[in-house]
């Protein structure tokens, strides 16, 4: 192969990763990210703390994560809360993420040599990422917070009773 191939094929391979779509139902952004070079298992530990948060806690906590592949996610959240601003004029405040999901893509199979003339297979697995955000509406904060009060007064109740000692059971 000549140098120009070389160079042709490395750039068909970089437009290939990321891709960014829209979708406009439920006034909702979406980002995919296609083989990104990390195994799903491993990609699935830094995007499932994010599922269902803001998005400002989700940038923060991406930020000041130790994993190598945060980077690459946060490029993807920035790149869907763009898309909900431009594309959707969503209200950037209010978006959370309402869909992470991580599933598997190629995996490149290479072998080791090992003692004796044999060889040892080595799996270097490739993941995609989707991103969907969604605007939160304040009927849900309520929900939420009718919630957290019921749960108290049955704290409270079970206090009352005397069945519950210094917060536990007992």
């Amino acid at each position: 192969m000549t140098n120009n191939e070389i160079k042709n094929k490395k750039d068909r391979t970089a437009e290939k990763k990321i891709v960014n779509k829209t979708i406009k139902e439920d006034n909702q952004a979406k980002v995919f990210l296609k083989s990104i070079r990390i195994s799903p298992i491993k990609l699935n530990l830094v995007v499932s703390p994010i599922r269902g948060a803001k998005v400002e806690k989700a940038i923060s906590y991406l930020s000041f994560s130790s994993k190598r592949i945060a980077i690459q996610v946060k490029k993807a959240l920035q790149s869907a809360i763009a898309n909900a601003e431009n594309n959707h004029q969503l209200d950037v405040d209010k978006l959370y993420v309402s869909e992470a999901s991580v599933g598997r893509d190629i995996v490149m199979k290479r072998i080791r040599p090992r003692a004796r003339g044999r060889g040892a297979r080595i799996i270097k697995p490739f993941s995609n990422l989707t991103i969907k955000l969604k605007e939160r509406k304040k009927d849900l904060e309520i929900n939420k917070n009718k919630k957290n009060k019921v749960q108290t007064n049955f704290k409270e109740k079970e206090l009352e009773k005397g069945k519950v000692k210094n917060g536990t059971k007992g």
